[in-house]
């Protein structure tokens, strides 16, 4: 039987359009749709438990995101030829998607749900991840799933002062700004990219264009439902509710909680109050009420505890450490702390430190990505490790967290545009976190500048980085400046903004309220400046500029270009050359070809070392010039001349014939030069009669005036 297909078409208004088709595909999924733009193609499924796991009191939400290599018509790399574990870039698109769905769910909703996005065909003049939050949310609309508000998700760029919605690869690299946009119809709800030192202004004015492009994309989404019809939504065990025992735990938690909150005081002492409230609530209860109903205890308290903190902030305008809303935490740092490493940094804000090391190297320890979607290698990358001892837990260690990848890109693209475009080296950034207590990740963006100026890399500025968040009731609200941990967890609005003195290189933003005010994100960020600023102050009394040069220990980094045809002398057969070369020098040398050109790296720690390459390769290189002069040496004596070997190029050695050693008639070579003299010669050529170059010391001394014969 044919399939009924619906399909709608979303104009760019640039001559592109994307399709939502349904009906073809997967239709034992809740839910599927093939999204297209060119020729990329992603097919989205959506499938959900019919009931929560019992003892689930959240949502399992997993949202998975691959990238087929069959689609871009490659073979995946590697011995084992199949796909395996996701690569961070789709990761990434992963936290991108979950970030803007899972707040829309019920808060009761507690069903297993998978939302899968693959790439099925490429188009290498389409970004396919800016097509993933689109295809997740119409998956969701025509399944049963309880989940009533639609999304979708853009990038945005700006080529020549030009807001463009998804952009190629190739306007993206033009572009100077590169943000992934997440928005219901009425509010946005994520934000993350980075940029070249832009303004608050024009970040907001970004996500606002994005916005108007989002709306276009969920009216097509709706008109798609309507075509194919809506199915009836499911119906759900709700979570049980018990008012009585709300009141009960109200009455006897929130003034106490209230009063902790408003005394100021460390994440500790904090933590201890709390729980010394909570066996207080508990106790009221008999072990028999506890034991039907003491999930309801701890889910109230948590409430409101939730509220009493923020009513705190809204009322007083102080918060749990005591901090007024726009103070930072007490700031101190230090660089040059690892003795071996190339460079090493404590950067501590309030309870937060982040341990940041810098290792230099070559092109050869370059990041390689290879993916479906792009190709290419990151000379400059960032790693975040977050261990469970920074909270003071004791946690199985399970590998790199999709936490950790999506923490680690946000710091490594808060930088990554601060570092020059000339830089020799491929520099490797890793931050260990040591304590958290909120912006860890911010932390890490600050440690990371002070070691890479700590590492000689001469930064074109230094990057400074803020977590801030927002509480709101609806008729007022607070903006906080460098959040705790607990005030991440309580509040409306978690975004982190890093820049330079002169503007915006980075942010991530995740709200979780419909219907914020542009005029309370452009607060917000106002606030962020001054923060950021105030930090960046810190980062430079710590460090003023980058160190001159790198430090002894560290290798330190030549290149030089070649013609491309002395590339095979430099390696030598079989690798002979430059093996030996390295060997005897101490020395690091890569070679990569460039334009028909040799781009050489030598890297190493003794001078003398380098400079012995460069002598090499100045050996191999060399091609004196017809008419020249030439400082040269005597390495040998024949009895018809002398082999000179060019000072400039030690190894070139040339014949100077015993007639080119003076005007006068010369019988014996050692009349004129002996071994070890250096002098002047000229470089003549190559002599057509020995077909070999030709060099003359005479050409240069000036012609005796011939004797006149007598009569």
């Amino acid at each position: 039987m044919i399939p009924k297909v619906s399909r709608e078409i979303i104009d760019l208004g640039d001559g592109r359009s994307i399709s939502i088709e349904t009906g073809k595909l997967a239709k034992q999924a809740d839910g599927s749709v093939v999204v297209q733009m060119g020729n990329a193609m992603l097919l989205a499924t959506v499938v959900s438990a019919r009931k929560a796991s019992p003892g689930i009191d959240f949502l399992p939400l997993t949202v998975d995101y691959r990238e087929k290599f069959a689609a871009a018509g490659r073979f995946p790399g590697g011995f084992f030829k199949r796909e395996a574990r996701p690569s961070d870039s789709e990761v990434l698109t992963m936290r991108l998607v979950d970030r803007v769905l899972r707040p829309l769910f019920p808060d009761d909703y507690h069903a297993e749900t998978q939302v899968m996005v693959q790439l099925m065909s490429h188009d290498e003049n389409v970004m396919p991840d800016a097509l993933a939050g689109l295809a997740s949310s119409a998956a969701l609309a025509l399944s049963d799933i309880p989940f009533s508000t639609l999304i979708s998700e853009v990038r945005v760029a700006r080529v020549d002062g030009k807001f463009i919605i998804n952009p190629s690869r190739t306007q993206l690299e033009l572009s100077d700004i590169d943000m992934m946009i997440g928005a219901s119809k009425d509010s946005i709800a994520m934000v993350e990219g980075e940029m070249k030192e832009i303004s608050e202004l024009e970040m907001v004015e970004a996500i606002k264009f994005a916005h108007e492009a989002i709306k276009v994309q969920i009216a097509a989404q709706e008109r798609l439902v309507a075509a194919f019809g809506k199915k009836e939504v499911r119906t759900y065990e709700n979570e049980k509710e018990d008012e009585a025992i709300y009141a009960k735990v109200k009455a006897a938690a929130y003034d106490k909680i209230y009063a902790i909150a408003k005394v100021g005081s460390s994440k500790q002492e904090r933590t201890a109050s709390f729980a010394e409230v909570k066996e207080e609530v508990k106790a009221l209860f008999t072990e028999e009420e506890l034991a039907a109903d003491g999930d309801l205890v701890s889910k109230y308290f948590y409430k409101i505890n939730k509220e009493a903190v923020r009513n705190v902030t809204l009322d007083l305008g102080t918060r749990l450490d005591g901090r007024k809303t726009n103070e930072i935490r007490p700031i101190w740092a230090e660089v040059d702390y690892l003795p071996s490493v190339h460079g090493s940094s404590i950067f501590t804000r309030g309870e937060t430190q982040a341990l940041a090391t810098a290792t230099l190297g070559t092109s050869r320890e370059a990041n390689q990505i290879d993916s479906p979607s792009e190709q290419g290698e990151e000379k400059f990358y960032l790693h975040y490790n977050f261990p469970p001892f920074s909270t003071g837990e004791a946690k199985p260690l399970r590998g790199t967290s999709r936490r950790e990848v999506g923490h680690g890109n946000l710091a490594q693209r808060a930088l990554k545009n601060m570092i020059p475009a000339d830089c020799p080296y491929t520099i490797r950034i890793v931050s260990e976190v040591l304590e958290s207590n909120g912006s860890s990740s911010m932390a890490t963006v600050c440690a990371g500048t002070l070691a890479l100026m700590d590492a000689g890399i001469q930064m074109i500025k230094p990057v400074s980085g803020i977590a801030m968040g927002l509480i709101t009731d609806g008729a007022r609200f607070a903006v906080l400046s460098d959040i705790l941990g607990d005030e991440d967890h309580l509040g409306d609005m978690d975004f982190k903004v890093t820049g330079t003195a002169d503007g915006i290189t980075a942010c991530q933003m995740d709200i979780k309220i419909e219907g914020l005010e542009y005029h309370i994100m452009e607060e917000a960020l106002a606030q962020a400046r001054e923060g950021r600023l105030h930090i960046l102050g810190k980062i430079t009394d710590t460090l003023a500029a980058p160190k001159a040069d790198v430090k002894a220990y560290a290798p330190k980094i030549i290149t030089r270009t070649i013609p491309g045809n002395f590339i095979g002398a430099l390696i030598g057969p079989g690798g002979k050359v430059i093996q030996e070369l390295q060997k005897a020098t101490g020395t690091t040398i890569v070679i990569n070809e460039v334009n028909e050109e040799g781009v050489i790296e030598i890297l190493g720690t003794d001078p003398a070392g380098i400079e012995a390459v460069l002598a090499k390769i100045q050996s191999i290189t060399f091609k004196p010039q017809m008419g020249e002069a030439y400082e040269v040496k005597v390495i040998k004596m024949l009895d018809f001349g002398a082999v000179v070997e060019y000072t400039a190029a030690p190894g070139n050695e040339v014949l100077l014939h015993v007639s080119e050693l003076a005007w006068e008639r010369t019988e014996n070579v050692t009349d004129v030069v002996n071994m070890g003299d250096v002098f002047q010669v000229k470089y003549l050529g190559i002599d057509p009669k020995t077909r070999k170059e030709k060099v003359s010391r005479k050409a240069l001394i000036a012609r005796p005036p011939r004797e006149e014969k007598k009569e």
